[in-house]
């Protein structure tokens, strides 16, 4: 099983690699790169490319790591005790499988997505070394021992919101996806805006290069903002001249799609003003 990216996502040379070392080494590929750089996404194409099913556990800043196995509902057993319910005498009833669980259950290999681990706990993480690095897990209220029936493959993203610990990532293959240089954006955006003629390419591009590099800019706009943008200038039919900036006007068209606070806008705003005032 060897990945080398898909009709409908570009993936450079050393990302195919890592993802294709961490699947013949069976261990987690953790995956780190700014916001809409395609991190989420490139699991999604693993499974497709490999024709795997997959599983997609959403992490958030509420979620614990026991989720991810099961959950005991202890609430909904003693309410059916005081109903007289039978089916209170098997506690397997009350157990609810998480998403680790749903992966090593599958008869099948599958593609499981652990996406954003950074936006939980700091002992989230750690909490999942055991279960991700032996491929099973006990359960306590049952007695029984998961284990995985086939390993499936571990993609887990971060948007390097806060640091891992050690134990962890010594567990993971690790890629960083760096902002792609403008040959690989064009080949991107190729695969979304097939028909976008050249010149406008060229000029948006260029013009979005010189947005995501002033100083000062508190959010670079990341691959699928300038995918929304070049999407939105070719349904306003603009030219290469109508994205012409000059000093009184600094904010590139349809900024809203590439500007996403009011710090940022005002930047581009007072490096109107500036340019102005020099006339």
């Amino acid at each position: 099983m060897k990945f080398a990216g898909t009709d409908s996502y570009v993936a450079t040379d050393d990302l195919t690699v890592a993802v294709n070392a961490a699947v013949t080494l069976e261990r987690p590929l953790l995956v780190k790169g700014e916001p809409g750089t395609g991190k989420t996404e490139l699991a999604r194409q693993v499974a497709s490319a490999l024709g795997l099913r997959m599983i997609e556990w959403h992490v958030k800043s509420t979620t614990k790591a026991q989720q991810g196995l099961y959950e005991y509902d202890a609430v909904s057993r003693l309410r059916d005790s005081q109903l007289g319910d039978a089916k209170v005498e098997d506690v397997s009833n009350y157990i609810r499988k998480g998403k680790l669980w749903q992966a090593f259950d599958s008869d099948e290999r599958v593609v499981l997505l652990i996406d954003e681990v950074d936006k939980a706990d700091i002992e989230f993480p750690n909490d999942l070394l055991q279960e991700l690095d032996r491929m099973e897990f006990h359960v306590y209220e049952t007695g029984e021992m998961v284990s995985a029936k086939q390993r499936p493959i571990v993609i887990i993203t971060s948007n390097n919101e806060k640091e891992l610990p050690d134990a962890f990532l010594r567990r993971c293959f690790f890629h960083y996806i760096r902002f792609p240089e403008a040959d690989v954006l064009e080949k991107i955006v190729a695969v979304h805006h097939p028909d976008i003629k050249s010149e406008l390419l060229s000029t948006a591009l260029t013009q979005f290069y010189e947005i995501r590099e002033t100083p000062g800019l508190k959010k670079k706009p990341s691959t699928s903002e300038v995918l929304d943008w070049l999407k939105l200038l070719l349904a306003e039919d603009l030219t290469p001249e109508d994205l012409a900036r000059d000093g009184a006007n600094a904010l590139p068209k349809l900024y809203g799609a590439l500007l996403k606070n009011e710090q940022d806008v005002h930047l581009f705003e007072r490096l109107a003003f500036m340019a102005r005032s020099k006339r």
